[in-house]
């Protein structure tokens, strides 16, 4: 019994010293939703803003025959896949999903070539047959506008020699309680239909639309990383706070059978002691 109570008191420390861990995880990842929430609600305007202009733009390069291969698309063949993933574990699941999805959509285009953002990510499918051309660890924990450029010029480089689509798969964010997984094609850019402008553009058409395609792309990714960030997040944060009440949970449940091994451990000795005093008594 001794061995028992010892063996409670043990696993009792180790799970408050574990429920420290995930309370303050939860935590953190509380104030991260909040700020990255902040910055992606700050980053949607200018999509609302620039998309019906590109649209119109593209609308009126149909109409002039003009075209152009971010809006209107090339001959390559091939697929790339931007996989927006997490470089830390412990947010439920959220890398699983992601990673399946991707699987889904390489298994479907066996000559995809992958851009993996994140250590979930690279570890998984660097010992798949598919071709990785670019990895993004632990670089948009926070993801800046100029991040969102380097990615974009990174897949314009592929896009038209490589491959004639990308897509990205990420964790879109719902709300606090709602994160789905989406496949999205990103190149060539997907526009909604648009009547023609009646624009006078210098100093050529095309290349306003070239270079404001190019601006919405940036966009685009860098509410895709927010997306994805904010859904992390506030995945970790309820991943954490399931993990804090199962410990309290399972505490309260130890405490009441160390309570019980040692009274008895208790009840045990001092039936020693009594059993001892009655034999002295009898001599």
């Amino acid at each position: 019994m001794p061995a028992r109570a010892r063996y409670l008191y043990r696993r009792i420390h180790n799970i408050r010293h574990v429920r420290q861990i995930t309370s303050a995880m939860y935590t953190i990842a509380a104030t991260q939703v909040i700020q990255r929430r902040k910055a992606l609600t700050a980053a949607r305007p200018f999509s609302e803003a620039a998309l019906p202009l590109l649209a119109g733009l593209a609308a009126t390069l149909r109409q002039e025959s003009l075209h152009l291969d971010l809006l209107h698309g090339v001959n390559a063949r091939g697929q790339g896949l931007l996989v927006v993933n997490s470089d830390r574990g412990l947010c439920g699941r959220y890398v699983g999903d992601i990673n399946e999805a991707a699987e889904k959509f390489a298994t479907a285009h066996p000559q995809v070539l992958l851009l993996l953002g994140g250590d979930k990510a690279y570890r998984p499918f660097r010992r798949r047959p598919w071709r990785i051309v670019r990895t993004y660890l632990r670089s948009y924990d926070r993801p800046s506008p100029a991040f969102a450029r380097q990615v974009a010029e990174d897949l314009l480089e592929l896009y038209g020699k490589d491959v004639g689509e990308v897509h990205a798969v990420y964790m879109h964010f719902r709300g606090e309680l709602v994160q789905k997984v989406r496949v999205e094609r990103l190149l060539p850019l997907p526009v909604p239909e648009a009547q023609p402008l009646n624009l006078l553009v210098e100093p050529a058409l095309e290349e306003v639309a070239q270079g404001l395609a190019r601006t919405v792309l940036v966009g685009r990714l860098l509410e895709i990383f927010l997306h994805a960030k904010t859904a992390e997040h506030a995945i970790r944060r309820e991943a954490m706070k399931a993990a804090t009440d199962n410990a309290d949970e399972l505490l309260e449940k130890l405490v009441v059978q160390y309570n019980k091994a040692r009274q008895h451990r208790i009840t045990a000795e001092l039936a020693d002691i009594m059993g001892g005093a009655e034999a002295l008594r009898e001599e």
